[in-house]
């Protein structure tokens, strides 16, 4: 009787174990989600979604250390059931600690700088675009020299594209390539060879804001220029250059 009640009292601390690392998991994945996705509907500001992530990315380390103790418990036991829930708890308490931890380490790789431009001597400007910017954090004054020499750096190959076709044409091929990457539009205007945009980030919802210039150079020859700025944050941990880069391949890929 007594082994038995022993046994009994030994299940349900696993039992517990396992819930718990379980249950540390979901709520730091829901946190997780909700850090950004609030800060995107503006339920609030997205400083404070950093902190909710940083706190969920805590939560997912010590659900990832139950979960693992558990699963030492549930193999020793035999428990196949103990094993899936370890798993799970492994799983989804390590990707949300992960995942936060992953930017951080590319943020300190990246350059602090968040306008990046094809041409750092004469970067495209805004017009259109400078109304809907008017809280933003960020100016839409380029940096100069030092940040022109940080980019240089980081993103050697961010250079203006030569598009091989007079302008009209080269205009409406950097439209189409700018609908294809799903901006929304804000101004196209062939005459002065200028396309004005907005990007949404995916989580948090971060709007930076593009500029695309196109120039002739000679009658069968155009250049093409491209902006990205973002309206908050010292860095964009390389989202600019990223979407500078993917811009480029499908104006390419449309030639």
């Amino acid at each position: 009787m007594g082994a038995m009640s022993g046994k009994s009292r030994k299940n349900s601390e696993v039992s517990l174990i396992l819930a718990a690392g379980t249950i540390l998991a979901l709520a730091a994945g829901v946190a997780a989600a909700l850090a950004g996705f609030g800060s995107r509907i503006h339920l609030w500001h997205f400083r404070v979604g950093f902190s909710i992530l940083k706190w969920a990315a805590c939560g997912g380390f010590v659900a990832t250390l139950v979960s693992l103790a558990g699963a030492v418990i549930a193999v020793k036991s035999g428990c196949l059931r103990g094993i899936a829930y370890s798993l799970f708890g492994i799983i989804v308490g390590g990707a949300v600690f992960t995942v936060p931890l992953h930017w951080r380490m590319k943020a300190i790789s990246f350059p602090p700088i968040h306008d990046i431009t094809t041409d750092i001597v004469q970067p495209p400007q805004f017009v259109s675009i400078l109304k809907l910017r008017k809280d933003a954090l960020n100016p839409v004054a380029y940096g100069g020299p030092e940040v022109a020499a940080r980019q240089r750096a980081a993103y050697p190959d961010i250079q203006t594209f030569l598009l091989y076709a007079p302008k009209s044409q080269a205009f409406d091929q950097a439209l189409a390539a700018a609908r294809a990457m799903r901006w929304r539009i804000v101004v196209a205007d062939p005459q002065q060879g200028r396309i004005e945009a907005t990007d949404t980030t995916f989580w948090f919802g971060f709007k930076d804001d593009i500029v695309v210039r196109v120039t002739a150079a000679g009658v069968h020859r155009s250049l093409v220029d491209v902006r990205s700025v973002s309206r908050v944050g010292r860095s964009d941990v390389g989202t600019n250059a990223k979407r500078i880069r993917a811009y480029l391949h499908r104006l390419k890929a449309g030639e």
